[in-house]
């Protein structure tokens, strides 16, 4: 009967995760209060949307393809960037031109790294938790953090699970028995997940309720062809996979390639 004490904390892990979840989400139900809804009388700008639906990182790819769109700055497929035009028109894209560097050219990686770091972006994310449509930085308490919980208790049940089955010598219980009662946590902890990517946007981790339908409404918008705008509102929202230009897509997606003689 050893293979109890491994079902034990297997259902404890599966519990304690997702009755975190759900008290995350009772949390987040309950931050959407009056004030904070007044954020739906709020029009997002490009830069908002992209950190709302993808952190500081998207926020700096939405300028990297708008400043390469417009032909002020050179994202080559092999993964470099060159200014073509150092007069940054918005204090973003000066963060971009300055993580550049003087020379004028630099790899994509170290930029999207230095940028997204920068004061600029920073600005942007603290007027955003001000206006309540972001989630603060650090906090342990919001849906997305319960989901990467629930995903470690699945992990953990399985390997428990996994253990019980491979105890040497007789169980006293039958193994399919075994395998079904480890069954039953497993299950709960990837139903409970599969509800909250069902009902949790991908956004979540970044956009708090307020900002999320925010979101939802600009979505809904760029259904329609549109213009430039609007293409660069696919950008921020749905990032870099819904550049156009396979080169331009390129630019982000390239690996350095180990030397060869």
């Amino acid at each position: 009967m050893f293979w109890v004490l491994l079902l034990l904390p297997a259902w404890a892990v599966a519990g304690l995760a997702c009755a975190g979840l759900c008290l995350a989400a009772v949390r987040a139900a309950a931050a959407d209060t009056p004030d904070a809804t007044a954020g739906r009388r709020h029009e997002l700008t490009l830069y908002e949307a992209a950190f709302l639906s993808g952190g500081p990182t998207r926020v700096v790819d939405l300028t990297l393809v708008s400043m390469a769109r417009q032909r002020r700055l050179l994202l080559a497929h092999t993964g470099w960037a060159t200014v073509v035009d150092p007069r940054g028109r918005d204090e973003m894209e000066r963060s971009v031109i300055g993580a550049i560097g003087p020379q004028g050219q630099s790899r994509i990686a170290p930029v999207r790294a230095a940028t997204a770091a920068a004061d600029a972006v920073r600005g942007l994310a603290d007027r955003l938790v001000g206006a309540g449509l972001a989630v603060p930085e650090g906090t342990g308490s919001t849906v997305a953090a319960g989901m990467r919980r629930v995903r470690v208790a699945a992990l953990a049940v399985a390997a428990l699970g996994v253990s019980a089955l491979l105890l040497p010598g007789p169980t006293g219980t039958p193994r399919p028995v075994i395998a079904l009662w480890f069954a039953l946590p497993l299950a709960l902890a990837l139903s409970c997940l599969a509800i909250a990517r069902f009902e949790v946007p991908p956004y979540a981790r970044w956009a708090s309720p307020a900002g999320q339908r925010l979101l939802a409404a600009l979505a809904r918008r760029m259904d329609d062809p549109g213009d430039e705008r609007t293409s660069l509102a696919r950008v921020a929202v749905r990032g870099i996979r819904a550049i156009g230009e396979p080169e331009l897509r390129a630019a982000f997606t390239h690996r350095d390639q180990p030397w060869r003689e």
